[in-house]
């Protein structure tokens, strides 16, 4: 409090023996004053902050410490910090006050929801002497935690999406060297005169002919999913591409006995697009929701926005994916489908990340599951970070 020394109320309290009634009653609403002025300021921080006594006993705690320890609707003071946060309890000094290091901590809490949040102690004694107290710093690091995750997963993805890459393309030449010669194969056996051995040998060709184009079409799907060129963004509805996506799709749907319900009002804000590869966003999702459904099934698309984003949420009335399986899911070549190549929300993610926006999935197993596509805004591509 260094700022606030030598002040009126300081030379006040020097002589607060010889105040009367009437200037100590000053003093009184003065220092309520000024107490209530020191709690305005601590309120308004985002951080939490406490003070604590040597035996962990909360003194006081401003309102960002309630809801950071997620205890808005109960009092932090009175408490004992040692008994929320286990293991946190610093050494002791001689004097069973606090021990002279700074303590720093990262916990997780899961209420009121998930987050994470780092802890600075710091040990102080009160000018004039007197016990020693910790000032506690709490700040929530959730974002900042999941951005390095991210990081830290999308490089080594990307690591070994490339080695994997150079393997998938010098694959192509063996194929086509294969392709080849089946096809010289093919030809040479309807020269000979037809026979059950020559038939059979058709046969084999005609499987081999089928699994070489098979392997090729994985190793396209492959490279286009961690080879994407970048987007051609224009000013984009995605309302009218969805549109697009659903008419093609139409007979497929019916053939399947599967209901679409779409609600994408055309007055959704513009985004900013690559209309190609938002319909291959479009095309892999309604494919697995589709895929997922059984006769009678049902897709329904909705959309929103808010003061930043657009919003398309599809959800199917499916098997649902087994929780274990739900993080997996964006992995490339992880698939829950029999015959399925597991690239098809891999490429949706990155063609997310590529428009600045991002793909969240739900789901239930028996229930059904809800993807969530947000864009950012057109008008809202740049956001202000600091004053």
């Amino acid at each position: 409090m260094a700022g606030i020394k030598n002040t009126s109320l300081d030379r006040v309290l020097g002589r607060l023996d010889s105040l009367d009634a009437v200037n100590l009653t000053n003093l009184v609403q003065r220092l309520a004053k000024e107490r209530a002025l020191f709690e305005q300021i601590f309120n308004t921080l985002q951080e939490g902050v406490l003070v604590i006594a040597a035996d962990g006993n909360i003194e006081y705690a401003n309102e960002a410490a309630h809801r950071l320890m997620g205890l808005r609707g109960e009092k932090l003071a009175g408490q004992t910090l040692w008994r929320l946060v286990p293991g946190l309890r610093p050494s002791l000094g001689d004097d069973g006050g606090a021990g002279a290091e700074v303590v720093a901590r990262e916990f997780e809490l899961t209420y009121p929801e998930p987050r994470t949040v780092r802890l600075y102690m710091v040990p102080f004694r009160a000018e004039g002497g007197g016990p020693r107290r910790h000032a506690v710093i709490l700040a929530d690091v959730t974002r900042d935690k999941l951005t390095t995750e991210q990081r830290i997963e999308d490089e080594r993805i990307s690591s070994i999406l490339m080695l994997a890459g150079g393997v998938a393309h010098e694959l192509g030449n063996p194929l086509n060297s294969l392709t080849i010669h089946l096809q010289l194969i093919a030809r040479k056996l309807k020269k000979i005169s037809p026979s059950p051995e020559a038939e059979s040998i058709a046969d084999s060709v005609g499987v081999c002919r089928a699994e070489v184009e098979r392997l090729d079409g994985i190793i396209t799907h492959f490279l286009e999913a961690i080879r994407p060129r970048p987007p051609d963004l224009s000013e984009t509805n995605v309302a009218d591409v969805l549109a697009e996506v659903l008419k093609f799709q139409k007979r497929e749907f019916a053939d399947r006995g599967i209901a679409v319900e779409a609600e994408t009002p055309a007055e959704l804000p513009s985004i900013m697009a690559d209309r190609g590869q938002l319909k291959q966003v479009f095309f892999n999702i309604t494919k697995n929701a589709m895929e997922a459904m059984q006769p009678g099934g049902r897709l329904k698309i909705r959309s929103r926005a808010d003061d930043d984003s657009v919003y398309l949420i599809f959800g199917d009335s499916g098997a649902g994916i087994r929780q274990e399986d739900l993080a997996k899911l964006f992995q490339p070549y992880h698939t829950t489908k029999p015959g399925g190549h597991g690239l098809g929300l891999t490429i949706v993610q990155r063609i997310m990340r590529a428009h600045g926006g991002q793909a969240g999935i739900e789901s239930r197993e028996g229930l059904g599951t809800v993807i969530t596509l947000q864009f950012p805004r057109k008008d809202r591509r740049v956001r202000m970070l600091g004053g």
